[in-house]
């Protein structure tokens, strides 16, 4: 499972019970994210997605069931395009596949100038993600998420987003050779990254079920119930009659 972005691991707090028990789990903040060091080589989403299967290697996981929500799709998406013996099922959802399909503060933190935001406190500049994200998340939760982005780690960040201009035209021919069974869940109400990306993948992915929660975009937390029983379902074989249906 890799965080979401501006968040950490502690984003999956309410998901993870319901499937340690029948599930081994490896929960991962990627580089530059949650608190996770930064490597600016591999701020963008195809280098990634190395990253992520040389991370599979690493810990000995010949084949994995792959949660991957917001910046973690994209990354994983080329992943599977190129390893895709590493991976039983993805579950995606909540990365803009274009990106003129993301939308408000995404949207302009994509064409942000590199170095822009280099000497701005990232705690701040996600003041109004966190002040929503502390409406249903522990405080504690908000703490680590808030320490995540602080100092330069927000510029960090951004980088990965910006070089969605250069590598989801490369990412978009791939989709249609991916044949691991993909859920894609995503909010319907999602204000960053709307519905028409998830949508996207839809149509382009050949093996996959699309989900759309009542939630905007931290579904995982917003929509926790129906999130967590998709991926409970999921891993209890749904995913193995997907293409049959």
């Amino acid at each position: 499972m890799t965080a979401p972005w501006p968040e950490s691991i502690y984003a999956f707090h309410r998901v993870v019970p319901k499937l340690r028990d029948k599930h081994s789990l490896l929960l991962v903040d990627l580089p530059g994210y949650g608190r996770s060091q930064s490597r600016q080589d591999i701020m963008a989403p195809e280098a990634m997605g190395a990253f992520l299967v040389i991370l599979l290697e690493y810990f000995q996981i010949a084949r994995a069931h792959v949660v991957a929500p917001d910046v973690g799709t994209p990354a994983v998406l080329f992943a599977a395009s190129k390893k895709p013996n590493l991976f039983e099922s993805l579950v995606i959802g909540g990365g803009a596949m274009r990106v003129e399909f993301a939308a408000g503060p995404l949207k302009d933190l994509i064409h942000t100038p590199s170095g822009a935001l280099a000497n701005v406190d990232g705690a701040l500049g996600m003041k109004d993600y966190l002040i929503q994200a502390a409406k249903l998340t522990p405080a504690a939760v908000v703490d680590d998420f808030r320490a995540a982005s602080a100092g330069r780690r927000l510029e960090e960040a951004v980088q990965y987003v910006r070089n969605y201009i250069s590598d989801l035209p490369k990412l978009e021919p791939r989709l249609s050779g991916i044949n691991t069974p993909a859920l894609i869940i995503a909010g319907k109400n999602d204000p960053i990254v709307p519905p028409v990306n998830g949508q996207f993948l839809a149509d382009h992915l050949p093996v996959n079920q699309y989900v759309l929660l009542d939630a905007a975009h931290r579904v995982w937390e917003e929509a926790q119930v129906p999130y967590t029983e998709a991926l409970v379902k999921w891993f209890g074989g749904d995913y193995e009659t997907i293409g049959n249906q």
